[in-house]
């Protein structure tokens, strides 16, 4: 347990950074699986910048699942749970927590990561938001994010959201092939899904260095964007594989220096 501790704490304290621009206060959370039915998740009104040991709860992924599956459960019925888990756990898990279950066993990341980058943000709060999922300006993004994002249109967080980013990823999943590495939510920020919590920090890196190459593109007149039949060349090249492979073993280096 506190392995997974020192790596939920680690990412979230290096995500919550006021040079990275991705959070300010209590805006983000971070989960990670620490076996196949649980998962540590980030309290309600803590700071990833100064998240701590008391800054996280374990829950039941089953528990969140059953409650998103049932059609009675309703904001009520989820407030009520959410109230039962702090008073049993010491705090209150973030309104998030839904979605991370989600990310965790829809989505099959081991670590989640979500965050208001503002170049991001700046994207998915204007009319350009698409522009995000559909476009692939260069060859990193495809290695880092894959050639397909997933675009969610705005729905309050919590129950509604949960659901709706639920379906879509099933859609994406059944469409694509499997699923993605970064989900948009518009007007909101986004989710990092990662093997790692080193892979979380990449996906999100590379989210808003495509963001701010966007934003420079429309500047100067337009995106001009790689073609369908580019991305998936690169996407399925043996040299971005063994990129990916690199990265991959790369993470797994710095996993182990933490649990050291």
């Amino acid at each position: 347990m506190s392995t997974y501790l020192d790596r939920i704490i680690a990412l979230s304290r290096a995500l919550g950074a006021p040079g990275q621009d991705l959070v300010i206060l209590a805006e983000g959370n971070t989960s990670i699986r620490t076996s196949q039915d649980r998962m540590l998740v980030k309290a309600s009104g803590a700071y990833l910048e100064t998240a701590g040991e008391g800054d996280f709860v374990e829950v039941d992924l089953g528990e969140l699942v059953a409650l998103l599956e049932d059609p009675a459960t309703d904001d009520q019925a989820i407030a009520a749970a959410f109230d039962r888990m702090g008073r049993q756990l010491g705090r209150r898990p973030s309104v998030e927590a839904m979605l991370h279950a989600v990310c965790l066993v829809e989505g099959g990341a081991n670590v989640v990561g979500h965050t208001h980058p503002i170049p991001v943000n700046a994207l998915l709060c204007s009319v350009h938001a698409e522009t995000l999922a559909n476009k692939v300006v260069y060859p990193e993004q495809i290695v880092v994010l894959g050639s397909k994002p997933m675009l969610v249109p705005y729905v309050d967080p919590g129950l509604s959201l949960a659901r709706d980013v639920r379906s879509r990823l099933r859609d994406h999943i059944a469409s694509e092939g499997s699923p993605p590495k970064v989900i948009y939510l518009a007007n909101h920020g986004m989710f990092a899904l990662g093997e790692s919590e080193q892979e979380v920090l990449r996906i999100t890196a590379m989210a808003v260095k495509v963001s701010r190459i966007v934003q420079g593109a429309l500047a100067a007149g337009g995106i001009c964007e790689l073609s369908r039949q580019s991305a998936a060349r690169i996407d399925g090249r043996e040299d971005e594989e063994y990129r990916r492979a690199v990265l991959a073993a790369h993470d797994g280096a710095q996993s182990a220096g933490v649990a050291r």
